[in-house]
């Protein structure tokens, strides 16, 4: 933490989406996971006092434009109350008048995009901005962990660091790594309109492992081989390589029955119109598809996802104008 402490009158933070490229479900088992930044998709949050009497002293209200519903943000109310105690404490800042968050953002909810995260990270930026102090990633992390696992329970951290990461990152164990693409491309994002239930596939998977001894090793140990192939087709610039392996990263999903028929036929038109590769993206049993197509292919793929469904889609180079020549 710096102690930079000129505290402001509004604070602002910001933060953006992510999607899983491989890894979903099996990383929680030990595996590797690659995740990819979605810097269009991003969520900003304000942070202020207003004085409304004396007994509002510590209080926090939340309100929401743009995407995050109202239901949803009285969700997340109670993980980013935990997340300002929390900030309070670690930063050792003191409370001022009736604290008012506003949040805009335009991350579809429930859709493996990460948009708790997201929110969770830009407040905590926007507290750190209000009080005049700098928080290291170390500790932007951390915070955004505590609202994650009074939202979701024990998480991964795939999402909390993916929310803030400028680069594609290769996470395992807890520690992440930023990874460096050795050829152009486009992944294109599109959601299937239909919200994903990361906690009833995580369930389904584990009754599968339950009642067939040996399909966990079997699972987990197939998703490290495919990760580990498609993070060297990345960084050697195989894009053809890396797209084969998302592909067969969604039949390995498909089959432990965590993909729908919507998912599959978006994944279907992406493949016809040339796409390297596509998978579903996400916790599974709804949410969104990724596919790898070169910048050409871009537009037909996009038309063709629209035309099997998509509500939405977004295109994400694979190297960023810093990582460009």
């Amino acid at each position: 933490m710096s102690e930079d402490r000129r505290a402001r009158s509004v604070g602002i933070g910001r933060a953006h989406a992510k999607a899983i490229v491989l890894g979903e479900h099996a990383v929680v088992y030990g595996a590797p996971a690659i995740a990819l930044p979605v810097p269009q998709l991003t969520v900003t949050a304000s942070a202020g006092w207003s004085c409304r009497g004396p007994d509002d002293l510590g209080d926090v209200s939340f309100t929401s434009t743009g995407s995050p519903s109202r239901p949803l943000m009285t969700q997340a109310s109670a993980s980013l109350r935990r997340l300002i105690a929390e900030f309070t404490t670690t930063m050792a800042v003191t409370d001022g008048p009736h604290l008012d968050i506003l949040i805009d953002g335009a991350i579809p909810h429930g859709r493996g995009l990460g948009s708790s995260a997201a929110v969770a990270r830009a407040v905590a930026l926007a507290l750190a901005d209000l009080h005049g102090v700098r928080l290291a990633e170390h500790e932007a992390f951390d915070l955004v962990q505590t609202a994650e696992n009074v939202a979701h329970g024990r998480s991964s951290g795939v999402d909390a660091r993916t929310v803030g990461a400028p680069a594609p990152l290769l996470f395992q164990a807890g520690e992440a790594e930023e990874l460096k693409p050795g050829c152009d491309g486009l992944f294109i994002v599109a959601d299937s309109g239909v919200v994903g239930r990361t906690k009833d596939a995580v369930e389904l998977l584990r009754a599968g492992f339950q009642r067939h001894p040996g399909a966990q090793d079997r699972f987990v140990g197939r998703a490290t081989q495919l990760t580990d192939e498609a993070r060297h087709a990345l960084a050697s610039g195989r894009p053809e390589e890396l797209g084969s392996r998302l592909t067969d990263y969604h039949e390995l999903l498909r089959a432990a029955g965590l993909s729908t028929q919507g998912i599959d036929a978006l994944v279907e038109a992406a493949l016809d119109a040339g796409s390297h590769g596509a998978k579903i993206t996400g916790g599974g049993l709804g949410g969104c598809m990724i596919a790898l197509a070169r910048p050409e292919q871009a537009g037909e793929v996009t038309r063709r996802l629209h035309a099997a469904g998509a509500v939405q889609t977004w295109v994400v180079p694979l190297r960023g104008p810093a990582e460009g020549g």
